[in-house]
């Protein structure tokens, strides 16, 4: 009977002094500590809006836990980058996300750091359109010190937004005649129309769009070669009764450059948002706008790339669209309700639904274009090239034309 006792005491003991083990004695660091990367790229940013969050890990591989005395944003204070690590946002007030103290990391262990940042480029420089900001992640002092680069590409832009009620909160929607019978009606859709200042975007700085940026009857957009346009989530534009749209882009002397090309896509600038559909709404040219004109264009990553309705009687048609590339829209490249389209030497890609689609009858004369859906993300509905000449509604009665 000895023995199990025995047995039994000897294992309590060995769990005892395991658990007498201190493990929780660390040495400062001897500057020793070991980066994924040795300079963390931000990627481009509009002013004062927020970056996505990047990550640093960092490494210790020694056999002995230790502790980091500082770690630090060499700007201090100042710096527009702010960081949280493992968890940590650091010392509170003004030093909160910039100044860490003794940072323990254990032996053949790491940490990650994670990094983002908003700058307002006014406070960097009143001349530039884009600024390349940097700063440094410090680590320890002294001799032991070790550093990190950060690096962001700030662009200037011009916002356009609709106005938010102080008191319920709620932001500014669309108001115009949208079922035709000569009456204002209200919508749902968040945004603004334009001043006639804003009718003419420039390529000086991008524009960056939060809503729909109505264009009122009897008033023209001119978007001028060279303009890039930006579209938060939801957002668009919108051409309504009498109006126009003429996107006027040329042909670029530099292919990579696209110098003279007009780009519409998203305002998500990294590099992992370059291909993603739906980022955006469409380019809405409504039941009575007029005359609409696109050349030399590169429409990316929206849901729906162009939307025309209606006027398929027009005596002028009511887009002509030429030289241009319609990508990656998660439901149509083109979609024409009951109008008429004349496409020439346009390309659409992939899209979620069809790449062209003339439904409820229309006008439709395309040349020299193609319409290659090679869409992946999803199944697909409905074929690359869709053309009929009828329309469902939500109780599933069929009206044709």
């Amino acid at each position: 009977m000895k023995r199990p006792y025995f047995f039994i005491l000897s294992i309590l003991l060995v769990v005892f002094w395991s658990s007498c083990r201190n493990d929780f004695e660390f040495s400062p660091s001897t500057g020793n500590l070991e980066f994924a990367r040795d300079t963390v790229y931000l990627d481009t940013v509009f002013t004062n809006i927020g970056s996505s969050t990047y990550n640093l890990k960092v490494y210790n591989r020694s056999n002995t836990d230790i502790v980091i005395p500082v770690v630090q944003l060499e700007n201090g204070t100042s710096s527009y980058y702010r960081m949280n690590i493992d968890g940590s946002t650091g010392l509170s007030g003004d030093q909160e996300g910039k100044f860490f103290e003794d940072v323990e990391l254990l032996a053949n262990d790491s940490l990650f750091i994670f990094i983002e940042t908003t700058i307002d480029i006014e406070a960097l420089s009143a001349s530039n359109t884009q600024f390349l900001y940097t700063d440094r992640i410090l680590f320890d002092t002294g001799a032991n010190q070790q550093d990190v680069d950060l690096v962001t590409l700030v662009k200037d832009a011009v916002f356009i937004y609709p106005n938010r009620d102080p008191n319920t909160g709620l932001f500014e929607t669309l108001t115009f005649d949208a079922d035709g019978d000569g009456n204002p009606d209200e919508t749902t859709l968040q945004g603004r129309f334009l001043e006639d200042s804003e009718l003419t975007f420039t390529n000086e700085k991008p524009y960056v769009i939060y809503g729909y940026a109505g264009v009122d009857e009897g008033k023209t957009l001119n978007i001028n070669a060279g303009a890039r346009v930006h579209f938060h989530a939801n957002s668009g534009l919108l051409i309504t009764n009498m109006a126009s749209l003429k996107i006027n882009g040329a042909v670029s002397a530099n292919a990579e450059e696209m110098e003279n090309l007009v780009v519409l896509e998203g305002d998500r600038l990294e590099p992992i948002f370059t291909d993603v559909p739906g980022q955006w709404g469409t380019i809405w040219l409504f039941n009575g706008s007029l005359e609409n004109e696109i050349t030399y264009a590169l429409i990316k990553n929206a849901t729906i790339g162009v939307l025309a309705e209606g006027n398929q009687d027009a005596p002028t048609d009511k887009l002509t669209i030429s030289n241009t590339r319609i990508y990656n829209s998660s439901a149509f490249g083109i979609l024409g309700r009951a109008t008429s389209i004349t496409g020439e030497n346009v390309v659409i890609n992939n899209s979620g639904q069809s790449s062209f689609a003339g439904t409820f009858g229309g006008k439709y004369n395309l040349t020299h274009c193609t319409l290659a859906n090679y869409w992946n993300n999803s199944f697909r509905q409905l074929p690359s090239v869709l053309v009929n000449n009828f329309l469902v509604d939500e109780n599933n009665t069929v009206y044709t034309n």
